[in-house]
């Protein structure tokens, strides 16, 4: 099989089982590009456009947030926004290739980097928690997305804006939305807000996408959508009709869209549930094709997005970080390869014969090291929280068992692209230091810790702060014209926090 330059067939219908119709092939073959955090540079973009082009896919969905800089609302623009002109040369690069840009703009949840100003805080639901829009100050919003709307739509020569909507946990939360639940429902709050957003995108010539989570959940008023809405039906690995029946909205003539993921809850810098991922796209895509979903859009988080914040007065946002990171895109060319190869081969498709298969023709390994590479990925992770692990008894335990597979993988010598091989790795080497590190916080953390310990338990923490500086310069390194160099350091610097943080609380004890 070859997993580099894949050939799709044109869209067209094939009988599934029971008779009903399913989808040969997707319309859209996309993948979405999340630039909440990691930001990624120009010139990254366009490699990577590059790359999901030679796989055969068809649509970038680009969640600029912060990094779009809007003419009439710069205020939004953070410290590693984009220029005009590099929106411009970016999205006419992608013409060239053949990729359409869709725009994602957040509209009602999500949107804390649009409220962290003052200068949009009338728009907030709660004054703590920013991430939502008060879906009852229509008219304000109204306002401010018709600017943004049409500036998107006059950079953007696709046929699409993904309008969000997904997670608005804080639906019927303030005194105004809780009236109006009372009255009518959250359906009907949600779909008053969110039906004057996509009337916006269609008066530009534009589809609105929206996320389906919420809709399915609050499904009642759902008739009142425009009929040119497309539903994204995400699913990370669970049930079908997770958040609610689609049969019942297909019914009423709305298209979806399906959406699996390679970065997702819980994800983080020192876990990737790689088997899930793997897993997700076996199952999910012929799902999709059974149930008549007209286009594919794989997920890829950089965050949870969830945020710390750092107040001012009034509860003016001085700043904010971002609660969980993953590690940075360019560790997963496997997965987006796999996602390739399970559009074109739906049928045949199966991790375990990737896996081995792409070993062997794209690092160069042999039988037995293609299976420790398998073994690496597929071994599952086990989160540690609250200082103690899901399941073994201690992080000793934990410790042990990845090193089964890790000590293993770090052997391996790739006879060709070896750079990318080399985020294996230094994956790996992540896990175990946090392992090191979290073996210290538990103990830290007992009834067992007394005076005595501190000048141990320092020494352990100095050691791994030691090996925590030669991983951040790997990072770099790995991750240099990727990532912009500010970031890279920035991203550094928040996985060593928690370390630094303890390191001085028991320095202080010594």
């Amino acid at each position: 099989m070859l997993y580099f330059l894949l050939s799709f067939h044109s869209f067209s219908q094939l009988k599934g089982k029971e008779g009903k119709e399913v989808n040969e092939d997707f319309e859209v073959k996309g993948f979405h590009l999340d630039l909440r955090v990691q930001v990624m540079t120009p010139e990254a973009l366009k490699d990577f456009a590059k790359q999901m082009a030679d796989f055969g896919l068809n649509t970038l969905v680009m969640e600029w947030e912060a990094t779009y800089p809007f003419q009439e609302h710069l205020t939004i623009a953070n410290q590693f926004s984009y220029s005009r002109a590099e929106i411009d040369d970016f999205i006419s690069y992608c013409d060239r290739l053949g990729i359409q840009v869709v725009p994602l703009q957040q509209s009602l949840g999500h949107v804390e980097y649009i409220l962290r100003n003052p200068r949009y805080s009338i728009l907030k639901e709660d004054r703590q928690d920013i991430s939502q829009l008060c879906p009852m100050k229509i008219a304000e919003s109204k306002v401010l997305f018709q600017s943004l709307f049409k500036d998107l739509a006059e950079t953007h020569n696709s046929d699409y804006i993904h309008i969000g909507g997904d997670e608005t946990y804080l639906l019927g939360h303030c005194e105004l939305c809780s009236a109006r639940v009372e009255e009518v429902g959250k359906s009907q709050l949600f779909v008053d807000h969110m039906k004057m957003i996509a009337d916006l995108v269609i008066e530009n010539g534009k589809i609105p996408l929206m996320w389906a989570d919420i809709i399915l959940k609050y499904p009642e008023a759902a008739a009142e959508l425009p009929k040119e809405t497309v539903f994204v039906d995400w699913n990370y690995g669970w049930k079908t009709n997770h958040f609610g029946d689609i049969s019942k909205l297909q019914d009423l003539g709305f298209t979806f869209w399906g959406a699996p993921s390679i970065r997702s809850h819980p994800d983080n810098w020192y876990m990737t549930n790689w088997s899930t991922h793997f897993n997700n796209q076996r199952d999910f895509i012929p799902y999709a094709r059974a149930s008549q979903y007209e286009g594919m859009i794989m997920t890829s988080w950089s965050t949870s997005g969830l945020y710390g914040f750092t107040w001012d007065v009034g509860y003016d946002v001085a700043d904010m970080v971002q609660i969980r990171n993953t590690y940075p895109m360019s560790g997963f060319r496997i997965l987006i390869a796999s996602y390739a190869d399970a559009l074109a081969n739906p049928e045949e498709y199966d991790p375990e014969e990737f896996i081995m298969d792409y070993a062997t023709e794209r690092f160069g390994l042999n039988e037995k090291e293609s299976m420790e590479l398998f073994q690496f990925l597929m071994f599952k992770r086990e989160l540690i929280s609250n200082a103690k692990p899901e399941k073994s008894k201690n992080v000793s335990e934990v410790k042990e068992n990845f090193r089964q597979v890790s000590d293993a993988l770090l052997k391996l010598k790739p006879s060709q692209h070896a750079d990318e091989f080399d985020h294996f790795k230094l994956m790996a080497k992540l896990r175990m230091l946090y392992l090191d590190y979290k073996e210290v916080d538990e103990l830290y953390n007992s009834s067992a810790f007394k005076q005595e310990l501190v000048s141990s338990l320092t020494k352990q923490l100095t050691s791994i702060l030691d090996q925590s500086t030669v991983l951040s310069k790997e990072f770099a390194a790995l991750n240099s014209g990727f990532l912009y160099d500010s970031e890279i350091k920035e991203l550094n610097g928040q996985r060593e926090l928690p370390i630094k943080v303890l390191y001085n609380r028991l320095a202080k004890l010594k």
